[in-house]
């Protein structure tokens, strides 16, 4: 069997507090040494929503260094959790939702938990491949609810699985992605998409000069819309690979990894 050729990635991320927040309970790792990039909210009383997201991607960064598969280590970053989630003083319990990707090859494997996000997105399009664990979809999936309705709906935030519950192992959602030169991967917290809808996040991808840029300009505009929640976000792609394409314009994006070739 042929092997893959050797890819590189590129990448950027930011994680702020947001506009309303006093702390931040969202969790960044970006680890190209094992192909891993990942997102995490954690929720809790009393700051464990920070000691939940932190203690996800350290579990999940740990068991892929012991040479698990991702669907292993998320479930080792879910026992982790709960194994820590005792409720204190009559507090609620913590647990995180979690987002990752890992390179495999020449494609990423994909896995969530809970309403943390990953869209593939190019310089015209943008496909959300995460499907959110939350009441909202649930009752878009049963025709209860249209998505604009979900958007706006007081119960937006309920999701229906999460790293860290008691006694109840967590629906991991998986996807095999590939990219193509003029795409990349869009990871991010539900206080980006919250306040952005699709079409806003697309734009704002397809307008950055740098994947710095990106990020930038994505939390910034989340936050002027609100930021009513932590903001997170990783932006990725492949770098140098094969030839574009005969006759197919250099959208925005594909100049931008274009650039970046050395």
């Amino acid at each position: 069997m042929s092997q893959p050729s050797p890819v590189s990635v590129v990448f950027a991320a930011q994680s702020v507090a947001g506009q309303v927040r006093t702390h931040n309970e969202d969790a960044l790792a970006c680890r190209p040494d094992l192909g891993l990039w990942a997102l995490a909210d954690g929720m809790g009383g009393h700051a464990r929503g920070e000691v939940a997201s932190a203690l996800a991607l350290e579990e999940l960064v740990g068991a892929l260094q012991q040479g698990e598969e991702l669907f292993a280590a998320v479930h080792a970053a879910h026992l982790a959790i709960a194994a820590a989630a005792q409720p204190v003083a009559g507090e609620a319990g913590m647990g995180s939702t979690l987002v990752a990707v890992r390179l495999n090859g020449d494609e990423f494997e994909l896995a969530w938990v809970g309403d943390s996000r990953a869209y593939r997105i190019g310089s015209e399009h943008i496909e959300q491949l995460s499907h959110d664990h939350s009441w909202v979809q649930a009752m878009v999936d049963v025709g209860r609810m249209s998505a604009e309705e979900a958007r706006e709906h007081p119960r937006r935030n309920v999701i229906l699985q999460c790293l860290g519950q008691v006694g109840q192992a967590p629906e991991v959602g998986l996807l095999r992605v590939r990219l193509a030169p003029d795409e990349l991967l869009l990871l991010c917290s539900d206080g980006l998409t919250n306040e952005l809808d699709d079409a806003a996040i697309q734009r704002c991808c397809a307008e950055a000069a740098t994947l710095e840029m990106m990020v930038e300009q994505l939390v910034g505009l989340a936050n002027s819309h609100g930021g009513r929640d932590n903001i997170s976000c990783i932006v990725l792609g492949l770098g140098p690979a094969a030839e574009p394409r005969e006759a197919s314009p250099l959208g925005l994006l594909r100049k931008l990894f274009k650039s970046l070739q050395p």
